[in-house]
């Protein structure tokens, strides 16, 4: 069973390193076997809310979706192509992300504890988060303006809720999640159009 560990403590870790020893994404999932899940998909966030000098979605975007995919085939543990699993984390990023969130995490840790873990573990459960996070993952690779922080945001709901294993607030990243991609939806063609003018 993996350790315990709440989500900013986790951030700790990957920000202030372990012994000074090199902390990789393969390694990291092989300590936290359980809440795996959530952890590659902390990790995946990441790029959307440090500056870059690339679109930080055509990162985190397939990153997500790759999770998604996964988590509808059922899979226990995630896969990560070698390349990714071997490289090291950047404790910089890290740092700037806990340091931007680290309010937000504090309030959400205080509601946030291991309950109704049916809505975490279930494989109907599981299917339905795979597949919002497929989509989330895909428009979130969109090079659209002014994106990454709102999906940024709904995205950690779904990492917090699966480190912390709480059932309710993936409940409630649920409906953020199917909120957001009908708004995108209903705006389809503006963005349509935003995409073929940029590309154009």
């Amino acid at each position: 069973m993996s350790p315990e560990i709440s989500t900013r403590a986790l951030l700790d870790t990957l920000a202030e390193g372990a012994g000074g020893e090199a902390l990789t994404l393969g390694g990291l999932l092989d300590q936290f076997r359980e809440r795996a899940y959530g952890v590659f998909l902390l990790v995946s966030v990441l790029p959307a809310f440090v500056p870059l000098p690339i679109g930080a979605g055509a990162i985190s975007g397939p990153l997500v979706s790759l999770i998604g995919l996964q988590l509808l085939a059922q899979m226990d543990h995630p896969w990560v192509p070698k390349f990714i699993a071997r490289r090291e984390l950047s404790r910089d990023g890290v740092t700037k992300f806990r340091n931007r969130t680290q309010r937000l995490l504090g309030w959400i840790e205080k509601v946030s504890r291991p309950r109704t873990e049916t809505l975490i573990d279930h494989p109907v459960a599981r299917t339905f988060t795979g597949g919002l996070l497929v989509v989330l993952g895909a428009l979130l690779a969109l090079p659209l303006p002014a994106t990454n922080y709102p999906f940024g945001l709904i995205l950690l709901a779904y990492a917090i809720a699966l480190i912390e294993r709480d059932g309710r607030l993936m409940a409630i990243a649920w409906v953020l999640g199917v909120a957001e991609i009908a708004t995108m939806a209903l705006f389809s063609g503006q963005i349509a159009a935003w995409v073929a003018k940029l590309f154009s």
